[in-house]
């Protein structure tokens, strides 16, 4: 083990790990993929599978864009779960009408393709979706969900069978990480050790197994979602990305693009469900059923377990009331429930921490890793390796 292995050992193979790997690999470097879980469990399996830089602003939009061409060029070559069917911003009331008029307007001087869709087009597209809750819509016809139970799997074994230079190994957690002679030491649970030149550690929600001194005073916090899965519903025509008014007074190109987002009122009938940081989406999987959210409680990154590992049916149910108020399918037929955990920080989009010039934390994407983590990831390798 005297011997320099690999160019870049990767600690955590959810989105962001899985794609520092990718870029890597494709740069022809040597890499070692670490997983501490039998698979990937955490946010990267337990999202919407949306990806939607519409949602996103500055280098973060362009991260999304960028996401879409590799999402769409990886299906070309290998199934991923990657379906086209685009996203849609249905506004309910007069101010959300007026920010996706805002919202257009931006898109339109950038020149990323939207549409606005009358009420009567949304429902003629939209079928489930009720009159009595419908405005107006913003179409965004390049955007693309995946399955998020599967998509990781699947770029998984499509690394394995494309890049002879991927070493992945699951059931490995990663115990010590520190420089020595010729690379980096990377010492596992089970007593093996790897070294490389470079370690980017990408550790989600993972703060105790390494450098926890480093988290703790890193600013993070953990943030708590619930979601749910109806029962498939095949009939039920719902396609693509659906986004409702609460995401269009939440989502952060509104926010930042949209004149009027500062001004508008709040409704009553929302201010129980913004308490708990809900706004609705539904996307539906490939065997017709319906996942549909969420909800976020925070705590910080040293008091995780405050969390807890309980499900609220009191979220559940200001969840599937105000869905039930949106679409005409019945929404209360669920098979499951379950909470997905992710750090993020109030002040940066992401954490990036130098430990030393070789060993790399990367981590904290919040909640834009299923749509910009390809585009930041793939910037991030180039910075890494000077490429």
């Amino acid at each position: 083990m005297q011997d320099k292995k690999y160019d870049l050992i990767v600690v955590g193979s959810g989105i962001l790990g899985t794609f520092h790997a990718y870029h890597a690999l494709r740069a022809g470097l040597k890499v070692l993929l670490l997983e501490k879980d039998n698979y990937p469990v955490g946010a990267t399996v337990r999202n919407f599978g949306q990806a939607v830089p519409s949602g996103m602003v500055d280098q973060w939009f362009r991260y999304g864009v960028r996401g879409l061409e590799v999402y769409q060029s990886l299906q070309k070559e290998f199934d991923i779960s990657v379906r086209n069917n685009g996203s849609v911003y249905i506004a309910s009331d007069e101010s959300e009408q007026q920010l996706i008029h805002e919202l257009k307007d931006h898109y339109d001087t950038v020149g990323y393709t939207c549409k606005l869709l009358s009420a009567t087009d949304v429902l003629a597209k939209y079928t489930a979706l009720k009159s009595s809750y419908v405005k107006e819509g913003l179409f965004f016809p390049q955007e693309v969900s995946v399955e998020p139970d599967q998509m990781i799997y699947k770029v998984h074994a499509y690394m394995q069978e494309q890049f002879k230079e991927l070493t992945l190994l699951y059931n490995s957690p990663v115990i010590s990480c520190e420089n020595s002679t010729g690379g980096v030491s990377v010492k596992t649970s089970n007593g093996s050790t790897y070294l490389g030149e470079k370690v980017v550690i990408c550790n989600g929600n993972e703060f105790k197994l390494l450098f926890p001194e480093i988290y703790s005073k890193s600013g993070q916090v953990v943030s708590k979602l619930q979601m749910l899965r109806t029962v498939p519903m095949p009939e039920v025509q719902l396609e693509g990305n659906i986004l409702t008014g609460l995401t269009i007074r939440r989502y952060e190109s509104f926010e930042h693009y949209c004149p009027s987002f500062n001004k508008i009122s709040t409704p009553d009938h929302y201010k129980e469900l913004q308490k708990w940081g809900i706004h609705i989406l539904f996307k539906k999987a490939v065997d017709g059923s319906f996942i549909i959210g969420d909800s976020h409680e925070y705590a910080d990154a040293n008091q995780l377990d405050d969390l807890g590992f309980r499900i609220s049916d009191y979220i559940n149910q200001l969840m599937l009331n105000e869905a039930a108020r949106i679409a005409n399918f019945d929404v209360h037929k669920i098979s499951s429930s379950w909470a997905g955990y992710y750090p993020q920080h109030p002040d940066k989009n992401i954490v990036e921490i130098d430990v030393t010039e070789s060993i790399l934390i990367r981590t904290c994407i919040g909640g834009k890793g299923m749509t910009a983590g390809i585009g930041y990831t793939e910037e991030s390798v180039k910075r890494i390796f000077n490429l």
